[in-house]
């Protein structure tokens, strides 16, 4: 099965975060989707932990050296339509890239943020939990 992962599964399996167990036994033998701004995210968050000195420079490169080796299909975002996905649901454009990548491949989502999974759920996009 496709699972479009959100870029907080990512961060949280690399960051040996409590959810990781629970996140690699969710997702053992199915294939991870995400639509191609997640590199750009990734990186964004990383520089955004480096500014709040929660990482340091040699670990922001070692965190990505880390994730680019999850095997990831990537997928073009169509960001006319994840915007209005965003402006109907007042959420940031990167959440919509998500919400929109699962809508369109009818596959479930893998997140761990809240508030995207009670939008999934109005959206009818189905959970991995």
């Amino acid at each position: 099965m496709k699972i479009v992962a959100d870029t907080n599964i990512f961060l949280a399996v690399t960051f040996n975060e409590p959810e990781k167990e629970q996140i690699i036994q969710l997702s053992a033998g199915h294939e991870l989707i995400a639509p191609d701004v997640l590199p750009f995210e990734i990186g964004n968050a990383l520089t955004a932990m480096l500014k709040r000195k929660i990482l340091e420079k040699k670990e922001v490169l070692a965190a990505w050296e880390i994730i680019r080796k999850i095997p990831v299909e990537y997928r073009q975002t169509d960001i006319q339509s994840a915007l209005k996905i965003a402006i109907f649901y007042n959420i940031y454009a990167y959440d919509a890239y998500f919400l929109h990548c699962a809508e369109q491949l009818r596959s479930p989502i893998l997140t761990l943020d809240r508030q995207m999974q009670k939008l999934a759920g109005e959206m009818g996009i189905s959970l991995v939990e």
